[in-house]
């Protein structure tokens, strides 16, 4: 059997390299050999941090007798949904039609040429709790194939259709004649997250429960716009409670992926870089609006663990830390009462051991699984007295002496970019100078390492390889990042830089007849669909980001191109978010963007007034300032002056801050 997993980019991937399981990655070789030999695809899609991923792994495909029977009647294929977002998305729709449910693992079987006939996650390896067992799975699989060919092909059309509305959208998208304003649409979704609150634990729904920093910043902007106190409390109980339960690192900094409990208190353990670099904006923007110290805390605390934990040996920052540790899940991150008195004890601290408990939530019984969670009261202060902070630091080295978790050390070009904008933009909210080199350089890892020399970016570095196609939201958050710096900076070659990567999104993804951008460019291998991200799920959707950055990058490079093709993106998608607001929240707030930006200009050497702008969270406010470029935010303008633009009707302009506070203010 030839290890075709050992050399590829994914430590996903490679963690299956010594399976018996004859895998192939996704691609012409193993497409080729199905064809040939007349076999359907067995198509496994993961991810490095997946518990029940390594379940699996470890309950099947470390199995000899599965393995020979996958090598039997199968081409198996291994994928990291994570490089290839492109194929989880179409073969997750086909999970999705079939059982109404998904995750991972995503366990799809396929005709050779990639239509899926039978789709499913998880499952066992004897029948068990109602499930059917893999190995009786692959031989009835197996069995209709050779048996039942018309029906297996007439199953596979028909998911296949299905998977091509579904990842289309194929969906009405143009907005009706009675268009409402985005402002209304921002209304009737916190009307709606009303009625999903939770009251006592914060965030929207039951368990489990995923941050959603969409929503919050959503709510904090309805709150700055219309005074409701509601708003506002949806979004600071939210905060204060993850921020106080177990989803919160307490000790290291940091979010895990989401929390088994309605109290956010047990976590799913593994911490992934898309869950800091957005939550650490969610807390950033709830400083800015409530001026909480302890929101800046859990974002300076959360930049760091980012910078630190994800860091990449060459540079960038890695995808993910596992949730398993030494063979058990939050093995690195829990302690037990022993295990607490012995790490204070080594540290010369046993005098402190009730005090550190209290201050934790630990406990002799334990908190779950018979050992501790380690987290706040929710409403306790979350600043640390110097002698808790002293034992804080002694757990994390006992912490850090134990068996680590996997890391999953690739960079993807998406997530680093998204890293970007919330350093960026936490740098020009603070001032802190660090949080702005470490932007700056990524942003220059992306431009060299991860971008052909013909410029086409490529999606996941490792080491010092690159390799997939960027798609849409790569191309997408790679704008957003360069505006952000832009903004920083006040370097036109940021925005020259926003403005060309712009141009290539348009280019290479679309837009369709309506104005929507596809996921994969026209120069990617045809799938069986060809996918447009607009819904909401884990991440915001790529024509989300793509229309909130192409505007801004638009309007700093004075690119009407830009500026119209994300006016497209939110008309052709109005009725979609005003039908549904929570499903399509990252539309709805770039089309506030759109619709209500405010550009602002300040020309000259008047740092006060840059000052002004980013004294408070001002998310419909784009900042020219600096290095002028070929915009008409420049044109005519006399030096020393702020200038206020509202959809192209200016405000007189002002050299005095108080002035432009007041102009700056909503509905001014």
């Amino acid at each position: 059997m030839v290890n075709r997993l050992a050399a590829e980019t994914s430590p996903y991937l490679r963690q299956h390299a010594d399976n018996p399981v004859d895998w192939y990655p996704w691609g012409d070789e193993a497409l080729a050999r199905a064809r040939a030999e007349d076999k359907p695809l067995f198509v496994s899609i993961g991810y490095a941090a997946c518990h029940w991923c390594h379940v699996m792994a470890h309950e099947s495909f470390e199995d000899e007798a599965v393995a020979e029977q996958l090598a039997r009647s199968f081409i198996s294929i291994k994928v990291d949904r994570e490089e290839r977002p492109d194929l989880d998305a179409i073969y997750m729709a086909a999970v999705l039609a079939q059982n109404g449910s998904g995750g991972w693992p995503m366990s799809v079987f396929c005709t050779p040429d990639g239509r899926p006939f039978f789709a499913g996650t998880y499952f066992p390896p004897a029948d068990r709790g109602g499930y059917p067992g893999f190995p009786r799975v692959l031989a009835a699989l197996a069995d209709a194939w050779a048996h039942q060919r018309d029906a297996v092909e007439a199953q596979a059309d028909a998911l296949a259709q299905a998977v091509a509305r579904q990842v289309a959208l194929d969906a009405p998208l143009a907005p009706g004649e009675d268009r409402q304003s985005a402002d209304a649409a921002l209304d009737a979704l916190v009307g709606a997250l009303h009625e999903r609150f939770d009251p006592e634990w914060g965030g929207f729904g039951g368990a489990p429960k995923f941050p959603r920093p969409t929503l919050v910043e959503l709510c904090l902007q309805h709150y700055q716009r219309s005074g409701e106190a509601a708003s506002l409390e949806m979004a600071t109980r939210t905060l204060d409670a993850m921020a106080a339960g177990g989803i919160y690192d307490h000790l290291a900094g940091g979010f895990a992926r989401y929390s088994t409990d309605r109290r956010w208190l047990v976590p799913h353990f593994e911490k992934m870089l898309p869950d800091q670099a957005l939550l650490a904006r969610a807390y950033l923007h709830g400083w800015q609006v409530t001026g909480r110290p302890d929101y800046r805390q859990v974002c300076e605390e959360t930049l760091a663990a980012m910078l630190g934990e994800l860091a990449a040996p060459g540079g960038g920052l890695c995808s993910s830390i596992d949730a398993d540790a030494a063979g058990r899940e939050g093995g690195h991150a829990t302690f037990t009462w022993a295990e607490l008195v012995d790490a204070l004890g080594s540290a010369g601290l046993a005098d402190r051991v009730d005090e550190v408990a209290r201050f934790y939530g630990i406990t002799e019984e334990g908190n779950w699984e018979s050992t501790n969670v380690l987290h706040r009261p929710l409403g306790a202060a979350l600043a640390r007295p110097p002698q808790i902070e002293e034992a804080r630091r002694a757990l994390l080295a006992a912490r850090r002496a134990r068996p680590a978790p996997l890391r999953d050390d690739k960079v993807l070009t998406e997530w680093n970019a998204m890293a970007v904008a919330t350093l960026a933009e936490a740098a020009a909210a603070t001032g802190e100078p660090a949080w702005a080199a470490a932007a700056e350089a990524i942003a220059e890892l992306l431009f060299t390492r991860l971008r052909r020399p013909d410029g086409r970016f490529l999606r996941s570095l490792q080491g010092t390889e690159a390799r997939h196609l960027a798609l849409a939201a790569d191309y997408a958050w790679v704008v957003e990042a360069a505006t952000a710096l832009a903004e920083l900076t006040g370097r036109a070659a940021w925005t020259e830089r926003a403005v060309e990567v712009g141009r290539q999104l348009l280019e290479l993804f679309g837009p369709d007849d309506g104005g929507v951008l596809y996921s994969t460019g026209i120069d990617a291998p045809v799938l069986i669909a060809r996918p447009k991200d607009l819904l909401d799920g884990a991440l915001p959707s790529a024509n989300a980001v793509a229309a909130r950055a192409l505007w801004r990058a638009g309007v700093l490079g004075g690119d009407e191109q830009l500026t119209q093709a994300a006016e497209a993106i939110v008309a052709a998608t109005t009725s979609l978010v005003h039908a549904n607001p929570v499903a399509f929240a990252d539309l709805l707030a770039a089309a506030l963007l759109v619709e209500g930006g405010v550009e602002v200009a300040v020309t000259g050497d008047r740092p006060d007034l840059v000052a002004v702008v980013r004294s408070a969270w001002r998310p419909r406010v784009v900042l020219g300032w600096g290095e002028p470029t070929p915009s008409p935010l420049w044109a005519g303008r006399a030096p020393g002056l702020a200038y206020v633009c509202r959809r192209f009707v200016c405000l007189e302009p002002t050299g005095d801050p108080a002035t432009l506070a007041a102009q700056l203010e909503p509905g001014s």
